[in-house]
């Protein structure tokens, strides 16, 4: 997921230095909902870890 995220990104960034604004801003937009997903089931994992006495590092 966060591979992904960094994928879009990058899509991100060189679509804007090369003026593909409108793509820019899509790849950005999806890049910004990857990373949230990914950091919503990051927390959630610790927290499901963290309920089950398991380690959480």
């Amino acid at each position: 997921m966060l591979g992904w995220a960094l994928v879009f990104l990058v899509l991100a960034v060189v679509a804007g230095f090369l003026g593909f604004a409108s793509l820019a801003g899509l790849a950005a937009t999806i890049a910004k909902v990857l990373f949230v997903v990914f950091l919503v089931l990051l927390v959630a994992s610790f927290v499901i870890r963290a309920i089950r006495g398991q380690s959480v590092v």
